[in-house]
């Protein structure tokens, strides 16, 4: 058994590629349309590691979809968790759990799907303005 892929329904896919590709900084892999089906499919996964992907689907005909948070999260490890919360920043992501451990962080994307940020090789130190920021929203 071997995984795969984990599929997440978007409502807007340029702003969700804008999120996960251009702020997140994930690799844009393939991108799919089905007039028959009519959807879209967009495949991401992060830099050097193709083996786990995430499958945006645009459906073309509106929907309201709902329980985002109960999805639970994607979670990515980063070598700096500071530099990519900033990156994040920079392109208008709320970082929802600011990482104040030096370890930790939360943003959500365009469709309110949960997104864990973890620092690779263990917490960095604590420092400003992270330390001081609090949570906004739910993460």
């Amino acid at each position: 058994m071997k995984y795969l892929h984990t599929m997440v329904r978007v409502t807007d896919l340029e702003a969700s590629l804008r999120f996960y590709r251009d702020a997140l900084g994930l690799e844009l892999l393939s991108q799919k349309e089905n007039p028959q089906g009519r959807y879209t499919l967009a495949f991401l996964a992060a830099p050097g590691d193709h083996e786990a992907q995430v499958e945006l689907t645009f459906n073309w005909d509106p929907e309201v979809y709902t329980g985002g948070r109960n999805f639970g999260h994607l979670a990515y490890r980063v070598d700096d968790i500071y530099a990519t919360c900033q990156r994040l920043m920079d392109h208008g992501v709320t970082i929802n759990r600011p990482p104040r451990d030096g370890r930790m962080a939360f943003v959500r994307s365009p469709d309110n799907i949960s997104i864990e940020l973890l620092q690779a090789g263990g917490a960095r130190p604590p420092v400003e303005p992270w330390v001081s920021m609090p949570n906004v929203g739910a993460w």
